[in-house]
């Protein structure tokens, strides 16, 4: 018998699209909640389409957002939509949307309005910079934000000028932020018996993730280099280096690894005229004349055997192929195996669980839904007859 989860009874409302809504819900779903996720008719969730070639509607971003959820279509415009979505409102405990600020409002299905429905409804906005403010009203996307956030001024090298990573780590960092609000608006609600409303926007994550650079220019009014690859400290034994068959990240922070690093070189004598972090900072050209062909001489394997030998932090730079096939990731479980939704009978691998916890871990319930998969489900568990649901099919309702 499976264990239950922390979530496990709670149901969410999920109002959104793309990735950073999609991915928070899915983390409650994962830890047992029941997330209906309200989709258009015909197109749903945009992300059904994004970076695929296919036409199923089952892109691989968004097989990964939406794992366990159930889906209902629903013409969110339609006079009656009102009352399916407030009889779901009635068996929820949380509701999330994702829309411009004041979409959903427009649309009468704002806090106020669900919050009359259900007083103790826990209530989560995500949003670009915010519900409130100059710029609340604006687009915004994950290119975008990590622009305005400063991101990416503190990436990319000073001969080609700034760059975004080349993930979404506005997106994803944001899912994870809204989250751990959620989880922490449901345990206050279970606690007090009060909901409340959660305002949570991209920009205000952006700026979390970067907070010691930041801090460090707030109280000391330093703005951060382009450095490339190399440490914030600056330290010649921080960074990327080319080998004879890929390129290694080293992270010689600690005096002591410092020292095995030279010695490991055949160059211990070079920290010797160098033993403080201040000294090593302004002879970095020197380190690197000596730390650039020593690496580049002989394969990564060798260097990770050495350097973990030695007592210095250091790892391949793998791609993509290579990480999701790490010992490691695998004793993790990182990855779930499902179903290929193109009913082919193969299974696909995709991203998961986020952490392991027993006794009752993160489950994926199932897999994620096609387009309006649990809307008779949905719909018949609120009291809808077949004929009922017959007829809002044909008012295009559903």
């Amino acid at each position: 018998m499976r264990e239950r989860q922390a979530f496990t009874g709670l149901r969410i409302l999920d109002f959104t699209q793309v990735l950073a809504g999609p991915f928070a819900t899915q983390q409650l779903a994962q830890l047992g909640a029941d997330v209906i996720k309200i989709e258009a008719r015909d197109v749903g969730d945009i992300t059904r389409g994004l970076m695929s070639s296919g036409a199923d509607g089952m892109a691989p971003s968004f097989l990964t957002c939406n794992l366990g959820k159930r889906s209902l279509t629903l013409d969110l415009k339609h006079p009656q939509a009102k009352e399916i979505v407030f009889k779901l409102v009635e068996t929820s405990d949380a509701v999330v949307e994702n829309f411009k600020p004041g979409t959903i409002e427009r649309l009468g299905f704002g806090y106020e309005a669900i919050r009359a429905v259900k007083p103790d409804i826990v209530y989560a906005s995500i949003s670009g910079y915010g519900q409130s403010g100059p710029k609340a009203a604006l687009p915004a996307f994950d290119g975008a934000i990590q622009a305005a956030s400063g991101m990416m001024s503190i990436s990319g090298h000073p001969e080609t000028g700034p760059v975004r990573t080349g993930y979404f780590s506005v997106d994803m960092s944001t899912a994870l932020n809204a989250a751990f609000a959620l989880s922490a608006a449901l345990f206050r609600r279970h606690a007090t018996g009060e909901g409340q409303r959660l305002d949570i926007s991209m920009m205000d994550t952006a700026f979390m993730m970067q907070a010691p650079q930041i801090s460090n220019y707030l109280v000391n009014g330093t703005l951060p280099e382009l450095m490339g690859n190399a440490s914030p400290t600056k330290q010649p034994s921080a960074n990327v280096f080319a080998t004879a068959d890929g390129y290694i990240q080293v992270v010689g922070l600690r005096e002591n690894q410092v020292r095995a690093l030279m010695q490991v070189v055949g160059r211990e004598d070079l920290y010797e005229a160098h033993p403080e972090p201040v000294q090593r900072v302004k002879a970095r050209e020197a380190f690197f004349a000596v730390l650039r062909p020593a690496f580049a001489a002989e394969p990564t394997a060798h260097w990770l055997a050495v350097l973990e030998e030695a007592g210095v932090p250091a790892a391949p730079i793998q791609d993509l192929a290579q990480s999701v096939s790490d010992e490691q990731v695998q004793h993790r479980l990182a990855l779930t195996r499902i179903p290929n939704p193109d009913d082919s009978g193969a299974s696909i691998d995709v991203v998961s669980a986020s952490h392991m916890s027993e006794p009752a871990p993160p489950v994926v319930q199932r897999s994620a839904p096609t387009l309006g998969e649990h809307t008779d489900a949905i719909l018949a568990e609120l009291g809808y007859s077949e004929d009922s649901i017959d007829e809002l099919r044909s008012n295009a309702v559903v």
